[in-house]
């Protein structure tokens, strides 16, 4: 059975080219190690980098996008897989119902909606996926911090932060990913 991992990330390319390097990374590495990648089909910023290396590498690649967004995010139509919702909320349930972990890379309010929803659902029980952070040159240090704040101000148990494993970079992630997965 092949394994997926949805992964989360910004509709632009950031300030850091490492941070597109490490989406090249991630979606090559997703490719040979034989996962499909499913994101937010778009084929600008960090999301079309990861989807275009995933497809270079030959991987599988499933796109959900909704059809507000087809223009803004340029649909990619070429992938394995493209499905347009009728809403934003529709994609991300399809999106996590069709993967077996999620990584997130850099990105923007988005990508952190689409986080903290996933971190809801785990809190609350509702599933066990595991969900790894790329945190490319300290990207997600400020969003540990947040969280951290957030269990020390007794807004959630010490479990919270168990919930996301803070990974350095595209190559942790997919080690990671590997051992999780297996």
């Amino acid at each position: 059975m092949q394994h997926s991992v949805c992964v989360y990330c910004g509709s632009r390319p950031g300030d850091d080219e490492a941070f597109t390097r490490d989406a090249e990374t991630l979606g090559r590495g997703l490719a040979e190690a034989g996962l499909r990648l499913v994101y937010g089909a778009g084929d600008v910023g960090l999301m079309g980098s990861v989807a275009r290396a995933a497809q270079q590498a030959g991987g599988d690649t499933f796109g959900v996008i909704p059809a507000h967004l087809v223009a803004w995010e340029v649909g990619k139509t070429d992938l394995t897989r493209y499905i347009v919702t009728e809403t934003m909320h529709e994609r991300k349930k399809v999106m996590f119902m069709n993967s077996d972990a999620v990584a997130v890379l850099p990105g923007g309010a988005g990508s952190l909606d689409e986080l903290f929803e996933v971190l809801t659902w785990r809190q609350l029980g509702l599933h066990e996926k595991p969900i790894f952070l790329v945190n490319t040159n300290g990207y997600w240090d400020p969003f540990m911090s947040l969280m951290n704040h957030v269990v020390d101000h007794g807004f959630a148990d010490r479990t919270l932060l168990d919930y996301v494993t803070v990974v350095a970079d595209a190559d942790a992630a997919l080690s990671a990913l590997r051992r999780a997965l297996s």
